[in-house]
C-alpha cells in the first residue's frame, strides 16, 4: 500500500488513470480557484458549484476539475472520473475501477457488488490511499451521497445545484475575470488585448461563449468588428422573438453565430450536430454513425452517414468550430449539454421528433446482437448512458424495443441489478402507456423485470409479477412460444424461492417436454430445464432421481450442438456431486466435488460465484465424510470470500454462513457456531419470510446448539416450531421434516420426556424406512438415537437389535470407522441432524 507521506515525483502519472477527459490546451487562468481547490481538498470532499445560476452552466466547472486532475496528478496513485448526471449509472462507473484495484473477482458478482467492493477498498486505503474521484455534473446530493467514498483519498464533485453547500466544502465558480477572458482569447485566437476586452465585454466573460467566439475567429478569420456586429444583430433578433430563455443571451447569440457559419461552410455538419443534441452529454462512440447495422429513416442523414469521407469531414468541422469535443484516440464525440439544449430549442416539435427518432435508430443499429457474450458488454456500456437522455422509451419501433430488451438482459447478466430494475420499470411503464399492458414488448420487459427482482432477493414480488405476466403471455403469445417457456422456467424458480417445491417440480416436468419440442433434446435451454428439474427432485427428497438426472445432463452437455458455457457445465457437475452426497455417498461426493471445484478454478476463477458455490458444497461433503478440519478450513474461506464479494445479506453468503456454523460445531467451536447460526436464521427470515422451509431448517441447526449449550428447553421450543412449519409446508414424509423430528426427540430425551421421545423416534424411523435405503445416513442416525431411548426404557433386546442393524448399515454405507459410526456405536452418543440449504 502506498503512503501519503511518500515523496511524489513531479509529472509522474498515477498508477490508475481512468476516463479523465483530455486536458484543454487552451485552459487559461483560474489559478486562484485551482489553489483554493487544492487547499480545500484536505477536507476530503469538495463540490465545485457555479457562483451564480447560469441555467445549463458554461462557466467551466468541469474544465476546472479536468485541469486540477491533470495538474496535480502526480500527487495521486488513482484518479478516476465518474459521470454523475445519471445516478443510476454511477455504480457502473465505480465498478470499472474494481479490476484496477485488484478486485477482479468482485466484478463477477455484478456491477453493484463490484462498486461496493471499490468503495470498501477506497475506504480502507488498500491497495492505494492516494486517490482522487471526480463526480462530474452531479445533481441532487441524496442521489449519490451513499456512493461518495470516505477514507484517506479525496473527492471532487461538479454540480449546478447549490444544495451541496452546507453538506460539503464548496468552491463557487463564476465567469472569467476580465483579465482571464483577455488571456484566454489572446491564447485561443491571438487577439490583441483591446479586441479581446471588447469581445469579452459583449459575451459577459462566459467561458463557453468565449470558446465559441475564439474558434469561429480561428476557422473563418472573421474580424472582431464584424463578429460584434453580427453578434448584435443576432442578439436583437433573439430579443425580438420574446422567447423566454434560461440560457445566457451572450451564449445563445455566440452559439447561433457559430452554427450559422458552420452551415454556410458545410451544412451536413449541422445535421450531424443536431443528431448529437439528442444523445446524452456523455461521449458518443464515433462508430455509432456508421450505416452498417441499422436503417435510417431520413434520406439526407442516410446519405451523410453512408459517405465516410463526408461524415469524417463533418465531424472534423464540429471540432474546429468548438461545437463538439472530438477525442480521436477514444474515437468519441461529445457535445456540451448547454450546446445540446440550445440546438434542441431552435427546432420545432416535428423536427425534434425526427432527429430524436433518428438517434433511436442509431442506438439500435450500434447495439450488439448477443448480450449474453461478455465480449459485447463494453459496447453496451458505451451506449447505455444515452438511453434515458435520448428518450428511447418513447420509441415504438420494433428494432429499438428489441435493443432495449437486450440492454435489460445485459444489465442483468452483468450483475447491475438495481440499474436493470430502474430501466425495466421505466420501460414497462412507458410502453404500457403507449402500447397497452398486454403488448408482447411489455410482457417480455416484465419477464426481464421478474428475473431482476428475483436476483435482488425480493422473491414474493418476483412471484407475483411473473405469475401475472405468465398468465397474459400464455394468452397473447401461446404456451409454447419461446418467451413463454423462458418465463415459465423463471416462474418455477419463483416457486422454489417461496418454498412451493412440489409445484416447481410439476411445472419443470412439463417444461422439460415442451423445451425438448421447441429447443431440441440437446438444446442448451432444454439442458437448463433438466438441471432445474434435478434441483426440484433434490428439494423434494428424491435424491436418486436427482442423481440420475444430473448425471444425464452432465453427459449430454458434451453432445449438444450448441455451445455450452462453463457456468452451465460447472452447475451440472456440482449438482451431480451434491445429489450424490444427499443420496448418502459422501466419499464419492468429495471425489466429484474436488474435480468440479478444480474445473471452476481453472475455467472460471477461484472467486467466481459458481466456483464458490461448488466449494461450499465440497466443504459440506468433506464434513459428511468425516474430514472436519478440511471442511471447516474451506468453509471459512468460502464464507469470507462471499462476504467480501456479495455482502452479508446475499442468499449465497447466508448459506455459506450456515455451513460454517455446522462445520465449527463439528470441531467443537460451539460458541462461534451458535452466534453464526442465530444470525443465519434472522437473515433467512429477511430473505424468505417467516414461513419458509429454509428458515425452519436453519432453526433446527440453532436448536442443536441450544441443546449443546445446556438449554434443552429452548431447543425443544425451537424444534417444535420448526417441525410444525415443516409439516405445514412439506409434510412429515420429507428429509428435512424427519431430520427435525429426530432432533426434537433428542431434546425430549434430554429433558427426561422419554415416552414422547420414543413415540416421535418410532414414527420417524418407520417413515425413514419407507423413504430411503437401509444405509441412508439420516435413517442410521434415527435408528441409533431411538435405540438409546428404548434402552433407557428397559427394552434392552430391542435396542441392541437396532444397534446391530445400524452397525450393518454403517459398514455398508460410510464404513465402520467413520466418525458418525464411532460416535453412535462406540461412544453411544446421540447423533445431531443438521441442515445445509441447497441453491434454489
Amino acid at each position: 500500500m502506498s503512503s501519503q507521506s511518500e515523496l511524489v515525483r513531479p509529472g509522474r502519472m498515477p498508477q490508475v488513470w481512468g476516463k479523465v477527459p483530455s486536458r484543454n490546451v487552451n485552459f487559461t487562468g483560474r489559478s486562484v480557484l485551482l489553489d483554493r481547490l487544492h487547499a480545500g481538498l484536505s477536507s476530503d470532499v469538495t463540490a465545485v458549484v457555479p457562483h451564480t445560476l447560469h441555467g445549463f452552466g458554461g462557466v467551466g466547472k468541469t474544465q476546472l476539475a479536468v485541469e486540477y486532475a491533470h495538474k496535480y496528478r502526480s500527487e495521486y496513485d488513482v484518479v478516476w472520473w465518474i459521470p454523475a448526471d445519471q445516478p443510476v449509472l454511477v455504480k457502473s462507473s465505480l465498478a470499472g475501477l474494481a479490476p484496477l484495484l485488484g478486485l477482479q473477482a468482485a466484478t463477477r458478482g455484478g456491477a453493484e457488488d463490484a462498486a461496493d467492493a471499490v468503495l470498501d477498498a477506497l475506504r480502507r486505503g488498500e491497495p492505494f490511499d492516494r486517490w482522487l474521484l471526480v463526480f462530474d455534473n452531479a445533481d441532487q446530493p441524496e442521489e449519490i451521497s451513499d456512493l461518495i467514498p470516505q477514507g484517506p483519498g479525496q473527492v471532487i464533485i461538479t454540480s449546478r445545484n447549490h444544495r451541496w453547500q452546507g453538506l460539503v466544502d464548496t468552491l463557487a465558480v463564476d465567469v472569467f475575470t476580465r483579465e482571464e477572458s483577455v488571456a484566454f482569447l489572446s491564447k485561443r485566437a491571438s487577439l490583441t488585448p483591446a479586441d479581446a476586452d471588447r469581445l469579452a465585454e459583449e459575451l459577459g466573460d462566459l467561458p463557453l461563449a468565449l470558446e465559441q467566439a475564439g474558434a469561429l475567429h480561428v476557422e473563418t478569420g472573421i474580424s472582431v468588428e464584424d463578429y460584434l456586429s453580427l453578434l448584435q444583430e443576432r442578439t436583437s433578433a433573439l430579443l425580438s422573438e420574446s422567447k423566454p430563455s434560461e440560457y445566457p443571451m451572450s451564449m445563445t447569440a455566440a452559439w447561433a453565430l457559430s452554427v450559422a457559419q458552420l452551415r454556410s461552410k458545410l451544412p451536413e455538419a449541422v445535421d450531424v450536430l443536431r443528431c448529437c443534441a439528442f444523445f446524452g452529454p456523455e461521449p458518443i462512440p464515433r462508430d455509432i454513425f456508421r450505416l452498417a447495422g441499422h436503417q435510417t429513416s431520413d434520406a439526407r442523414l442516410s446519405g451523410i452517414f453512408g459517405d465516410t469521407i463526408l461524415l469524417t469531414r463533418a465531424i472534423r468541422e464540429l471540432g474546429r468550430f468548438a461545437l463538439a469535443t472530438i477525442n480521436f484516440e477514444a474515437r468519441t464525440i461529445q457535445v456540451h449539454r448547454l450546446v445540446q439544449a440550445l440546438l434542441r430549442d431552435e427546432l420545432d416539435e416535428e423536427e425534434r421528433a425526427r432527429y430524436r427518432h433518428e438517434v433511436h435508430l442509431l442506438l439500435a443499429g450500434a447495439a450488439p446482437k448477443n448480450p449474453d457474450e461478455k465480449a459485447n458488454w463494453r459496447r453496451y456500456d458505451e451506449l447505455i448512458a444515452h438511453i434515458l437522455p435520448s428518450q428511447l422509451a418513447d420509441c415504438s419501433y420494433a428494432g429499438v424495443r428489441v435493443m432495449v430488451r437486450d440492454v435489460l438482459y445485459y444489465l442483468y447478466r452483468s450483475g447491475s441489478y438495481q440499474s436493470a430494475r430502474t430501466f425495466a420499470e421505466r420501460f414497462v411503464r412507458k410502453w404500457s402507456e403507449v402500447s397497452g399492458p398486454d403488448h408482447p414488448d411489455v410482457l417480455i420487459a416484465n419477464r426481464h423485470l421478474g428475473g431482476i427482482v428475483r436476483e435482488l432477493g425480493e422473491y414474493r414480488t418476483a412471484y407475483d409479477l411473473d405469475s401475472a405476466t405468465l398468465e397474459k403471455m400464455t394468452t397473447v403469445l401461446g404456451p409454447e412460444d419461446r418467451e413463454t417457456l423462458v418465463l415459465s422456467s423463471g416462474f418455477a424458480a419463483d416457486l422454489r424461492a417461496i418454498g412451493d417445491w412440489s409445484a416447481a417440480r410439476e411445472l419443470d416436468e412439463r417444461l422439460r417436454l415442451q423445451h425438448a419440442r421447441v429447443f431440441g433434446e440437446t438444446g442448451v435451454a432444454t439442458l437448463q430445464i433438466m438441471n432445474n428439474l434435478a434441483i426440484d427432485y433434490s428439494l423434494n427428497s428424491e435424491y436418486a432421481k436427482a442423481r440420475d438426472l444430473y448425471g444425464r445432463v452432465h453427459q449430454m452437455q458434451s453432445q449438444s450442438e450448441e455451445t455450452v458455457g462453463e457456468v452451465d457445465v460447472l452447475n451440472a457437475w456440482n449438482g451431480l456431486a451434491r445429489a450424490v452426497r444427499l443420496d448418502g455417498d459422501s466419499l464419492e461426493a468429495v471425489a466429484l466435488g474436488e474435480e468440479a471445484y478444480a474445473y471452476g478454478v481453472n475455467e472460471l476463477d477461484a472467486e467466481h460465484l459458481w466456483t464458490l458455490r461448488t466449494a461450499r458444497d465440497l466443504s459440506i461433503a468433506k464434513r459428511r465424510a468425516g474430514d472436519f478440519e478440511s471442511s471447516v478450513e474451506l468453509a471459512k474461506d468460502v464464507h469470507a470470500r462471499l462476504q467480501r464479494i456479495m455482502g452479508d445479506h446475499h442468499p449465497d453468503t447466508v448459506a455459506a454462513a450456515s455451513n460454517l456454523s455446522n462445520a465449527l460445531r463439528a470441531v467443537g467451536e460451539i460458541e462461534a457456531a451458535y452466534e453464526i447460526a442465530a444470525q443465519a436464521v434472522a437473515q433467512y427470515q429477511r430473505l424468505y419470510g417467516q414461513d419458509h422451509p429454509y428458515v425452519y431448517g436453519c432453526a433446527t441447526n440453532l436448536g442443536i446448539l441450544q441443546r449443546m449449550t445446556g438449554d434443552a428447553e429452548a431447543a425443544k421450543r425451537t424444534d417444535m416450531a420448526a417441525l410444525a412449519g415443516f409439516d405445514r409446508r412439506l409434510g412429515r414424509d420429507h428429509h428435512y421434516s424427519l431430520a427435525c423430528a429426530v432432533n426434537l426427540a433428542s431434546d425430549l430425551s434430554e429433558l427426561g420426556e422419554l415416552e414422547q421421545a420414543r413415540d416421535l423416534g418410532h414414527d420417524a424411523l418407520n417413515r425413514l424406512r419407507r423413504l430411503f435405503r437401509d444405509n441412508f445416513p439420516l435413517l442410521l442416525a434415527c435408528m441409533t438415537n431411538h435405540a438409546f431411548d428404548i434402552l433407557a426404557g428397559g427394552f434392552t433386546e430391542e435396542a441392541e437389535a437396532l444397534l446391530e442393524e445400524a452397525r450393518r448399515g454403517y459398514t455398508v454405507g460410510m464404513g465402520i470407522d467413520h466418525p458418525d459410526a464411532r460416535l453412535a456405536l462406540v461412544e453411544r452418543a446421540r447423533m445431531n441432524c443438521d441442515f445445509d440449504p441447497p441453491p434454489i
